[in-house]
Protein backbone atom coordinates (compact mmCIF):
# COMPACT_ATOMS: atom_id res chain seq x y z
CA UNK A 1 0.00 0.00 0.00
CA UNK A 2 1.67 3.16 -1.12
CA UNK A 3 2.17 6.09 1.50
CA UNK A 4 0.85 9.27 1.29
CA UNK A 5 1.65 13.00 2.51
CA UNK A 6 -0.69 15.53 3.91
CA UNK A 7 -0.53 18.64 4.18
CA UNK A 8 -2.33 19.58 7.25
CA UNK A 9 -4.32 22.89 8.69
CA UNK A 10 -4.29 22.76 12.50
CA UNK A 11 -6.17 26.16 14.32
CA UNK A 12 -7.22 26.86 17.66
CA UNK A 13 -8.65 30.13 19.70
CA UNK A 14 -10.40 28.36 22.86
CA UNK A 15 -8.80 26.77 26.07
CA UNK A 16 -9.14 22.98 26.34
CA UNK A 17 -9.63 22.20 30.17
CA UNK A 18 -6.77 19.66 29.46
CA UNK A 19 -4.78 20.91 27.37
CA UNK A 20 -4.73 24.63 28.05
CA UNK A 21 -4.65 27.78 25.82
CA UNK A 22 -4.43 27.45 21.71
CA UNK A 23 -0.82 26.79 21.18
CA UNK A 24 -0.60 23.57 23.85
CA UNK A 25 -4.07 22.76 22.21
CA UNK A 26 -1.89 22.24 18.84
CA UNK A 27 0.61 20.49 20.37
CA UNK A 28 -2.10 18.10 21.82
CA UNK A 29 -3.05 17.32 18.31
CA UNK A 30 0.01 16.82 16.60
CA UNK A 31 0.54 14.49 19.10
CA UNK A 32 -2.58 12.78 18.18
CA UNK A 33 -1.84 12.72 14.90
CA UNK A 34 1.45 11.20 15.15
CA UNK A 35 0.06 7.39 16.28
CA UNK A 36 1.23 4.52 13.86
CA UNK A 37 -0.77 4.62 11.52
CA UNK A 38 -0.31 8.50 11.02
CA UNK A 39 3.45 10.13 11.37
CA UNK A 40 3.56 13.70 11.53
CA UNK A 41 6.74 13.96 9.39
CA UNK A 42 7.06 17.74 10.09
CA UNK A 43 5.50 20.59 12.04
CA UNK A 44 5.96 24.57 11.25
CA UNK A 45 5.96 26.83 13.92
CA UNK A 46 2.98 28.08 15.43
CA UNK A 47 1.62 31.52 14.36
CA UNK A 48 -0.81 33.95 14.98
CA UNK A 49 -3.54 35.53 13.28
CA UNK A 50 -7.00 37.34 12.85
CA UNK A 51 -10.18 35.42 12.99
CA UNK A 52 -12.19 35.00 9.81
CA UNK A 53 -15.83 35.22 10.42
CA UNK A 54 -17.82 36.07 13.39
CA UNK A 55 -15.13 35.46 16.37
CA UNK A 56 -13.23 37.90 17.94
CA UNK A 57 -10.53 35.32 19.46
CA UNK A 58 -7.31 35.62 17.90
CA UNK A 59 -6.43 32.35 16.08
CA UNK A 60 -2.81 29.71 16.87
CA UNK A 61 -2.41 28.57 13.24
CA UNK A 62 0.02 26.15 11.83
CA UNK A 63 0.64 23.32 9.52
CA UNK A 64 2.05 19.68 9.15
CA UNK A 65 3.36 17.08 6.87
CA UNK A 66 1.76 14.06 8.35
CA UNK A 67 2.34 10.03 6.33
CA UNK A 68 0.39 7.85 6.05
CA UNK A 69 -1.39 5.26 4.14
CA UNK A 70 -5.29 5.98 4.16
CA UNK A 71 -6.64 7.50 1.38
CA UNK A 72 -7.84 10.96 1.52
CA UNK A 73 -11.63 10.17 2.64
CA UNK A 74 -10.42 8.23 5.44
CA UNK A 75 -7.50 10.65 6.64
CA UNK A 76 -10.76 13.17 6.99
CA UNK A 77 -12.62 10.90 9.01
CA UNK A 78 -8.89 10.80 11.19
CA UNK A 79 -9.29 14.55 11.46
CA UNK A 80 -12.60 14.79 12.24
CA UNK A 81 -12.23 12.25 15.11
CA UNK A 82 -9.45 14.20 16.46
CA UNK A 83 -11.70 17.50 16.70
CA UNK A 84 -14.32 15.59 18.36
CA UNK A 85 -11.80 14.06 20.97
CA UNK A 86 -10.96 17.66 21.83
CA UNK A 87 -14.65 18.92 21.65
CA UNK A 88 -15.45 19.97 18.27
CA UNK A 89 -18.85 19.71 17.66
CA UNK A 90 -19.78 20.69 13.88
CA UNK A 91 -23.35 22.40 13.89
CA UNK A 92 -24.23 26.16 14.38
CA UNK A 93 -22.21 29.00 13.62
CA UNK A 94 -19.18 28.73 10.42
CA UNK A 95 -16.33 30.61 10.99
CA UNK A 96 -17.00 30.69 15.14
CA UNK A 97 -14.65 29.84 17.71
CA UNK A 98 -13.33 26.47 18.20
CA UNK A 99 -11.03 24.37 20.03
CA UNK A 100 -9.82 22.72 17.00
CA UNK A 101 -9.67 23.20 13.65
CA UNK A 102 -7.92 20.42 11.12
CA UNK A 103 -8.32 21.15 7.40
CA UNK A 104 -6.72 19.13 4.73
CA UNK A 105 -5.00 21.53 2.42
CA UNK A 106 -3.29 19.13 0.00
CA UNK A 107 -1.99 15.52 -0.44
CA UNK A 108 0.59 14.13 -2.85
CA UNK A 109 -1.87 12.10 -4.92
CA UNK A 110 -3.00 15.45 -6.78
CA UNK A 111 -6.42 16.51 -7.00
CA UNK A 112 -9.32 14.76 -5.03
CA UNK A 113 -12.95 14.87 -4.26
CA UNK A 114 -15.39 12.61 -3.06
CA UNK A 115 -17.72 12.00 0.19
CA UNK A 116 -21.00 13.79 1.16
CA UNK A 117 -22.46 16.11 4.08
CA UNK A 118 -19.81 17.12 6.79
CA UNK A 119 -17.31 14.42 5.08
CA UNK A 120 -17.02 15.71 1.50
CA UNK A 121 -13.70 16.84 0.35
CA UNK A 122 -11.94 18.91 -2.37
CA UNK A 123 -8.40 18.58 -2.76
CA UNK A 124 -6.42 21.09 -3.06
CA UNK A 125 -8.20 22.97 -0.63
CA UNK A 126 -10.55 25.52 -2.30
CA UNK A 127 -9.61 28.63 -0.09
CA UNK A 128 -5.85 27.55 0.68
CA UNK A 129 -4.39 29.86 -1.43
CA UNK A 130 -6.13 33.02 0.01
CA UNK A 131 -5.02 32.54 3.44
CA UNK A 132 -1.80 33.43 5.09
CA UNK A 133 -2.33 31.87 8.15
CA UNK A 134 -1.67 28.62 6.02
CA UNK A 135 0.44 29.37 2.97
CA UNK A 136 3.01 31.40 5.91
CA UNK A 137 3.76 28.08 7.95
CA UNK A 138 3.55 25.60 5.26
CA UNK A 139 5.90 27.68 3.35
CA UNK A 140 8.18 26.70 6.58
CA UNK A 141 7.82 23.30 6.13
CA UNK A 142 6.54 22.65 2.83
CA UNK A 143 7.86 25.48 0.56
CA UNK A 144 8.63 23.32 -2.62
CA UNK A 145 4.99 21.76 -2.66
CA UNK A 146 3.26 22.07 -5.70
CA UNK A 147 -0.44 23.10 -5.95
CA UNK A 148 -1.85 20.45 -8.72
CA UNK A 149 -3.93 23.02 -10.02
CA UNK A 150 -2.07 26.18 -10.58
CA UNK A 151 1.66 24.46 -10.77
CA UNK A 152 3.03 27.05 -8.14
CA UNK A 153 4.78 25.99 -5.62
CA UNK A 154 3.71 26.81 -1.82
CA UNK A 155 6.64 29.37 -1.59
CA UNK A 156 5.26 31.21 -5.41
CA UNK A 157 1.46 31.14 -3.65
CA UNK A 158 2.40 32.85 -0.55
CA UNK A 159 4.86 35.18 -2.79
CA UNK A 160 1.94 36.40 -4.71
CA UNK A 161 -0.54 36.46 -1.97
CA UNK A 162 1.83 38.75 0.38
CA UNK A 163 3.05 40.92 -2.54
CA UNK A 164 2.44 44.62 -1.88
CA UNK A 165 -0.16 46.37 -3.77
CA UNK A 166 -0.10 49.84 -5.17
CA UNK A 167 -2.57 52.02 -3.15
CA UNK A 168 -5.37 53.04 -5.23
CA UNK A 169 -5.46 56.52 -6.75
Amino acid sequence: MARHHYLVALGSNMRHPRHGGPRKVLAAALAALDNGKYEVMAASPVIESAPIGPSRRRYANGVAVVRSKREPDEMLHKLHKIEHKFGRRRQGQAWGSRVLDLDLVLWSGGPWAGGEGEESLILPHPAFRTRDFVLGPARRIAGPWRDPLTGLTINQLHARLTKPRPAPR
